[in-house]
């Protein structure tokens, strides 16, 4: 089954990723990795680092003539500036040029350093920086490509940021990818663009930083995907477990979620109807998901971000040396990363779909895959 690990640092040599479990003769291009990577740097209020970090990919093993071979899949994510980065960080073998000391409050700083016994903030915060999501969006791509062997599809968008939230009740499909990315804060919708923009403007002439929450819609996944036999295979917990995941986020809603939690139940449900030999439901509070399975409707979950722990104005912190107060060490300079996390969010979910996916189907090839989900399909299809 679909498995991955990644490797590297973010001003290391490189990002690597590894996957493994996934079927022969899956296409894979260079082109749609990069792309793919590319969608992950989108978004207004990013920092001038989005503008020299580039991702140069190399395919080490696992494919060959653009097609997976059924082994483990590598890929590496070259670090264009980590010539620079060599000299800074480590003139001499084991001796940091300058060992950051003072924990920055909201990352991993602190409690990393205490976990591992090191004075040196860098030690920590490479590992733990949002950069490794790139690594991460290596496994989604090739998770898209097997769902979209079967016909299924992964769009997310942005409906919040900081106070500016979208109140459309409409719903984007793939067919609307293309405009969403295109929007600077990559949100379904003029007037919520318009709204977010502003919002993103003021925390800039306020030296501060914004969070806020991503949509995830999945489409043409078939009823039963997920389980309600263990506590670790339903499908929510999986999803919750995945998106949490994702440096920053704070909280995970699946369908109308905490909307649902406010109503009676006569009206927080998904009623079901059959016409025309197939079952349906008009609604889909659910979010496509009951009983910890797929319903066939559209999986729908929400992740919400908080604002970036590294503002311009830097927090008070201690120096972990002298122990005197200080203010917190800043690298990075952007306002808003919600819409760069509406991507990171499509591929923790793509992966999840697919591992679940091929739990129940399984499939040495890709047409193994596609044929035992069509023979279920047509069985559903007759119940």
């Amino acid at each position: 089954m679909f498995r991955f690990l990644t490797a590297g640092e973010s001003h290391g040599p490189g990002l690597v990723t590894i996957v493994e479990g996934l079927p022969a003769g899956l296409e894979v291009s260079r082109q749609g990795l990069g792309y793919e990577l590319a969608r992950r740097r989108l978004g207004y209020g990013r920092g001038a680092r989005m503008k020299i970090e580039k991702d140069e990919l190399e395919i080490m093993g696992g494919i060959r003539h653009g097609r997976t071979l059924g082994s483990p899949v590598a890929v590496i994510i070259r670090n264009t500036e980590w010539p620079r980065w060599q000299e800074e960080m480590s003139p001499d073998p084991g001796v940091p040029k300058r060992p950051m000391t003072t924990p920055r409050p909201g990352h991993a700083d602190l409690v990393g350093m205490l976990k591992y016994d090191t004075k040196d903030a860098r030690n920590i915060l490479e590992r733990a920086s949002a950069r490794e999501t790139a690594a991460r969006t290596v496994a989604g791509y090739l998770a898209k490509q097997l769902l979209a062997s079967i016909g299924a599809t992964v769009v997310s968008h942005v409906v919040a940021i900081g106070e500016a939230v979208s109140d459309s009740e409409d719903l984007p499909t793939i067919e609307d990818l293309p405009t969403i990315d295109a929007s600077s804060v990559r949100a379904f919708g003029t007037d919520a663009e318009a709204m977010m923009v502003a919002e993103i403007e003021r925390a800039k002439a306020d030296r501060d930083t914004l969070g806020g929450v991503v949509e995830v819609l999945v489409y043409g996944l078939p009823p039963g995907v997920g389980s309600y036999d263990h506590w670790d295979r339903r499908m929510e917990a999986r999803l919750a477990e995945a998106l949490m995941s994702i440096q920053a986020m704070k909280a995970v809603e699946i369908g109308d979620g905490l909307r649902s939690c406010r109503r009676r139940g006569s009206v927080a449900h998904d009623e079901i109807y059959y016409e025309d030999g197939e079952f349906f439901r008009n609604t889909d509070r659910a979010g496509g998901i009951e009983g910890g399975m797929t319903t066939g409707q559209p999986m729908r979950v929400r992740v919400a971000m908080k604002p970036l722990s590294t503002v311009m104005r830097p927090l008070p912190t201690v120096n972990v040396v002298t122990k005197e107060p200080e203010v917190a060490f800043r690298e990075r300079s952007d306002v808003c990363a919600v819409p760069a996390a509406g991507v990171v969010a499509e591929q923790m979910v793509a992966i999840v779909a697919a591992q679940e996916l091929q739990r129940k189907f399984g499939g040495d090839t890709v047409e193994d895959f596609v044929v035992n989900v069509t023979s279920y399909r047509h069985r559903i299809r007759t119940f």
